[in-house]
């Protein structure tokens, strides 16, 4: 039998095989993508899942059983930065509550720690043999006077830290009257949206007054306010004077929080004046391009890092929301 060795040519139709094969990758390659997106989408939820858990343990510390919102962080933009920056960075436990609750000890380790080294040192200098007199020429003498110097670096540190008597802030009784007024053409949602928020402020932080002003119109203020000239009535919001003045322009300007601690100490203070006139802290926390949000507080330097990092993500929810309902 004779087996032909010569190659079909080069018009010939070629086998299927080839063909099979191109489709079978085909379809590889579609059902990778389906799946990457199943994936990335599934990261999505569990991101926003996450925060979402993270508001309900942030409410149950606090032991208030605050309600979760009616679901605008779910649909805040930029839900994976606002998860990562903001939430993220408030979960994470870097051991403060340990340094608070033994402020004490923590103020006197150096001066153990400073003694220790001194004490050692000279132990060493007295046993080892060397000559008490300092020689310059001799390299331990050199090391003996370096670890001295930072010896008695250390025992000064601890010094200045006990002699720093930290007097914790307690609140002041604001001279104001209670408020709740709502723009008139919000929607019920909406509505809803901004008394979770002012609730939730409340509750978990030391707010005390709370006033929302979006696209050049107060929409929100609860809390207290600053008494008017008629007797018992609530000051009305100034809300051209506001987005006129330094403090506002400031935000929005550098598109981020401006933390007035002593609120006393910043000539701004007047462009607030429908805040109680002995509020002692301040916080304006930009909503996009469109608005602020002002907190006022009845304690000095009364919100602190992890206050400020909830009220960002608030800040954020009230964005979103507000730019889906106007």
């Amino acid at each position: 039998m004779t087996v032909s060795n010569r190659r079909p040519p080069s018009g010939a139709r070629r086998s299927r095989g080839p063909v099979r094969r191109s489709f079978k990758c085909s379809t590889e390659a579609e059902d990778f993508s389906i799946e990457r997106r199943t994936v990335e989408r599934a990261r999505r939820m569990q991101a926003i899942a996450s925060s979402q858990a993270f508001l309900r343990r942030w409410s149950v510390g606090w032991g208030r059983g605050l309600p979760v919102g009616s679901g605008a962080l779910g649909r805040c933009r930029a839900t994976r930065s606002c998860t990562r920056a903001s939430f993220d960075g408030i979960q994470r436990d870097y051991g403060d509550g340990w340094v608070v609750e033994n402020a004490e000890t923590v103020r006197s380790l150096p001066l153990f720690v400073g003694g220790g080294s001194l004490a050692a040192i000279l132990l060493n200098r007295a046993f080892s043999g060397i000559s008490s007199i300092a020689d310059a020429s001799s390299a331990q003498s050199r090391a003996d006077v370096l670890a001295l110097a930072l010896s008695a670096t250390v025992v000064l540190t601890g010094l200045v830290w006990k002699s720093i008597d930290s007097k914790p802030q307690s609140p002041v009784a604001l001279y104001g009257v209670e408020c709740t007024r709502i723009a008139s053409f919000l929607q019920a949602d909406m509505v809803r949206e901004l008394m979770w928020s002012w609730e939730s402020l409340e509750k978990a932080t030391t707010a005390t007054t709370m006033v929302v002003l979006y696209r050049n119109s107060c929409i929100l203020q609860a809390g207290l306010a600053a008494e008017s000239k008629d007797q018992g009535v609530p000051e009305v919001v100034d809300v051209d004077g506001v987005l006129q003045g330094s403090l506002y322009k400031a935000v929005k300007d550098s598109k981020k929080q401006n933390y007035l601690a002593n609120l006393a100490l910043y000539p701004g203070r007047f462009e607030l004046s429908f805040l109680p006139s002995n509020t002692q802290a301040a916080i304006l926390q930009p909503l996009g391009d469109d608005g602020i949000l002002i907190l006022g507080s009845n304690t000095l330097r009364g919100f602190g890092p992890n206050d400020q990092g909830w009220i960002v993500a608030i800040g954020e929810k009230l964005d979103s929301a507000l730019a889906d309902a106007m």
